[in-house]
């Protein structure tokens, strides 16, 4: 049986003072996914550079990938290795879209330090249910936990869904007040994977349901709101993987505006996945492209990292805001 450890023994932070100060200052603390040790090295150094609080998101696919122990001891080291440099951002470990109790125990017991229990899938009642147990587990240990109503559409790992639903603000206060959850993500039009809306050439992106968040905003003051699936499918990595062998046509997200907008609003984290993949994907791409006969992988993951530290940096001071607020 894995030894139980506290999130604190292993140095890491939990979000509640994070938001509070994002909520305050009008900006939103990053969710950046990662599976491997490239991603992580990027994330941890775009997030030093720019004195940045970041929270390192491990899926369930994730720990499928790399397995749950080995994703551990990457994000431990990734405090080491920025104390090391004398940085003090906060760094949290979270898991994103948990979907029972015993995989959020099992996450807590292992020191995370923040979870997510997704029930959006259940009905109403069956959500706050399964929300509140893992609330109660997670609070008699410190650790945060974000629940989620409303669901987002499109395809990420082992969530996936046709359509959006979007969150009904009438539910929303009732949701915290019975389940007890620190953060709530929430659906207004943000959707998962590269392929966010269907729009012909020429056709501009829809707007977020800002509506829906100002209405949340009323009945739940002050409360740290989340936003999944919130990549902006960066044009240029979508025409350098097409231009080098891809094919993704027709791969839009979400415009960065609508979210430096939200994130200046009650959003306190914004997550962050495609971009990130599809930089990666770039850049490989177009390494093994101009040079076929290469087979070091340093060549072209370590390519790939030095890009995806440029998304983590322009994310965190042109998108989120939260540059310097460490």
């Amino acid at each position: 049986m894995a030894k139980i450890v506290s999130y604190k023994e292993l140095g890491l932070s939990n979000t509640k003072e994070l938001f509070k100060k994002a909520y305050k200052e009008g900006y939103a603390i990053p969710g950046y996914n990662f599976n491997n040790l490239e991603q992580l090295q990027a994330i941890i150094r775009g997030s030093i550079e720019t004195n940045a609080p970041v929270i390192l998101q491990v899926s369930s696919g994730a720990r499928k990938y790399a397995d749950p122990i080995m994703l551990k001891y990457m994000a431990l080291g990734s405090v080491e290795y920025a104390r090391d440099k004398g940085s003090n951002i906060p760094i949290v470990l979270h898991l994103d879209h948990g979907d029972t109790f015993e995989l959020c125990k099992s996450c807590i017991d292992g020191g995370f330090s923040s979870v997510m229990i997704d029930g959006s899938h259940l009905p109403f009642e069956e959500n706050i249910k399964l929300s509140k147990q893992v609330v109660q587990y997670a609070h008699d240990r410190d650790v945060n936990v974000e629940g989620e109503l409303g669901v987002l559409a499109g395809i990420e790992d082992d969530v996936h869904s046709e359509h959006s639903n979007y969150t009904d603000p009438n539910q929303v206060q009732e949701f915290v007040e019975k389940t007890g959850v620190d953060s709530l993500a929430i659906s207004i039009g943000t959707s998962h994977g590269a392929y966010k809306f269907k729009i012909k050439p020429g056709e501009s992106v829809p707007p977020l349901r800002f509506d829906i968040l100002a209405e949340v905003e009323k009945r739940l003051p002050y409360f740290p709101i989340v936003l999944h699936g919130s990549s902006s499918v960066m044009p240029e990595y979508v025409a350098m993987i097409n231009k080098f062998g891809g094919k993704m046509e027709n791969a839009v997200g979400v415009p960065e505006e609508q979210l430096r907008q939200a994130a200046k609003s009650a959003v306190c984290k914004i997550n962050i996945d495609s971009d990130g993949r599809l930089a990666i994907t770039a850049i490989v791409r177009k390494v093994l492209f101009e040079n076929p006969s290469e087979f070091d992988p340093r060549k072209y993951l370590g390519a790939a990292r030095e890009e995806l530290v440029k998304v983590i940096i322009h994310k965190n001071q042109t998108v989120l805001g939260c540059a310097g607020k460490a």
